[in-house]
């Protein structure tokens, strides 16, 4: 997704839209803003990946936990990116299945920018900049945001740090006993 996207060759204007002029951090490069701001972008995209054959789609959230966009300043809207992904994957996989042919959602669950098992800071090798209760709080609100858009799968992908892959684990869980 992240290449396909960068084909488009997008601006700071561009990831903003109308609706994040205001935000005073730079959110350039921050692909999953692009399922509020640029959803027709996403939607080509998924459409591409379809009529080239997939049968399974991800949603354009690699970054969509609170944890990773708070370096933009957009945690409160993650459950939307989440939602909004799923829905637009949704939609092209609506639009280009068949009864003989059914293609699906994996609603996307990717690594943060912190890490639970190494420290960031050489000279302090305790030190943590993220716990595992923020990691499993984080991840369930991705998760809750795909599921309420309606992906077909939870696809847990391209986490580095086994603490951090077992809290996503533990949340997928957590969330699907609660609901």
């Amino acid at each position: 997704m992240g290449t396909q996207i960068q084909t488009y060759r997008l601006e700071e204007d561009d990831y903003r839209g109308t609706s994040f002029t205001q935000v005073e951090k730079l959110v350039k490069n921050n692909n999953d803003l692009l399922n509020i701001t640029r959803p027709e972008i996403i939607t080509e995209i998924h459409e591409e990946y379809l009529v080239a054959g997939a049968d399974i789609i991800e949603t354009n959230t690699f970054n969509g936990t609170s944890i990773s966009q708070s370096d933009y300043g957009l945690e409160a809207w993650v459950f939307e990116m989440n939602k909004q992904a799923s829905l637009l994957a949704r939609k092209a996989t609506d639009k280009i299945s068949t009864p003989a042919w059914r293609r699906y959602v994996a609603g996307a669950v990717g690594p943060t920018n912190r890490t639970a098992s190494v420290s960031p800071k050489v000279e302090d090798p305790a030190f943590r900049n993220v716990t595992y209760p923020e990691l499993v709080t984080s991840y369930k609100e991705q998760i809750a945001g795909l599921v309420e858009g309606g992906c077909h799968i939870i696809f847990i992908e391209t986490i580095f740090d086994t603490l951090n892959a077992r809290a996503a684990i533990f949340a997928y869980q957590e969330f699907f006993e609660e609901v």
